[in-house]
């Protein structure tokens, strides 16, 4: 698992907004962008080539 002030610090590589974990998808979130990126084992890929894009909710 992530270390908490390991996540304190990164920030949405595109906004430099601050980032919510995702446990259960294992993706560290940017709302404000609605971007998802990647945690591959316990390394959050912050490329945003490598993000998901989030889904607008209906």
């Amino acid at each position: 698992m992530l270390d908490k002030k390991l996540l304190e610090m990164l920030v949405c590589p595109q906004c430099k907004g601050t980032l919510s974990l995702d446990r259960q998808a294992q993706e560290l979130v940017c709302e404000k962008e609605q971007l998802a990126f990647p945690i591959r084992d316990d390394i959050p890929v912050m490329l945003i080539d490598e993000a998901r894009q989030i889904p607008d909710e209906v």
